[in-house]
């Protein structure tokens, strides 16, 4: 683990397992806490990250950004295998379960907390001394199990009533539910502010009894990994700084967009990208 002494206090803790993505031209840094502290470094927020990842990780793409990692043999490894049949996600390793308790006390009261679990790797409550300005939630990662061979599917959420309560907001996509739309109104009633993301369809925000639509301009779509996890980013941001969740949504869904056009990590978005899209939500207000 980092010497914590020297850290530096942060706006935005990202929490959960970065990971190691198996692709067809070779193994890349990935997961929700990656691509949210880039996001988030991007849209002026001090970032940080709590993990826990194995050596055969590089983190140079994170550089700059502080990390406290746990110790693990392991990185938490996945392995996309596309057919006819569609997309078949496999967890060939899975790393050390993060305690947040190891938490630095410093970072206790940044002013969003992002619960990002991609594996059940993190639990879904937090500690009493936890305080955030806003507890935003991707829950992906207790949403699904895997077999004896490691293949991914969509599994009930245990014990999610409690931080569905306690979340400000929680962003999930449609293909974490298996479309299922009885459970997405379930989870609505639950939570106070409620995105669920539709890839090139946008998302559908359901708050204060209302359900909205945000559609997604037309893009040329080169890779949709860690398109979520940039939203969910830009909306808690926006939301935190706007308390505008209608916005915070139309300025998500745009920045979202943006990410699809490149590859991986290198969908974060430029400055004069995230202006761009600031400028279009003003016009369109």
């Amino acid at each position: 683990m980092r010497n914590l002494d020297s850290l530096e206090a942060v706006e935005y803790l990202a929490i959960g397992h970065a990971a190691h993505d198996l692709t067809a031209n070779g193994a890349r840094l990935g997961g929700t806490v990656a691509y949210s502290a880039l996001t988030a470094r991007a849209l002026g927020m001090k970032a940080g990250i709590v993990t826990a990842v194995g050596k055969e990780t590089p983190l140079n793409a994170l550089d700059g950004i502080p990390i406290t990692s746990i110790e693990s043999p392991h990185s938490t490894t996945f392995e996309n295998i596309y057919t006819d049949a569609g997309r078949a996600q496999y967890l060939r390793a899975q790393a050390a379960r993060v305690d947040l308790d190891t938490v630095p006390p410093l970072w206790r009261n940044a002013s969003i907390f992002h619960l990002a679990s991609i594996a059940n790797e993190i639990d879904s409550s937090l500690p009493n001394d936890f305080s955030p300005a806003l507890l935003g939630v991707t829950p992906q990662g207790w949403m699904r199990h895997w077999d004896s061979s490691g293949r991914v599917s969509r599994s009930e959420w245990s014990d999610s009533e409690s931080v569905l309560h306690k979340a400000n907001a929680v962003v999930i996509s449609r293909e974490d539910v298996n479309g299922d739309h009885e459970l997405i109104e379930q989870m609505a009633h639950q939570t106070r502010m409620l995105v669920v993301t539709e890839g090139a369809e946008g998302c559908v925000l359901h708050w204060n009894g209302d359900r909205r639509r945000f559609r997604a301009p037309d893009v040329n779509e080169v890779d949709a990994t860690g398109a979520g996890d940039v939203f969910a980013t830009a909306f808690f941001i926006r939301l935190l700084r706007t308390r505008d969740p209608w916005e915070a949504a139309r300025f998500a869904t745009l920045i979202a967009s943006i990410s699809v056009t490149r590859v991986g990590l290198g969908g974060i978005p430029t400055q004069a990208e995230i202006e761009s899209c600031l400028m279009e939500v003003l016009r369109t207000r």
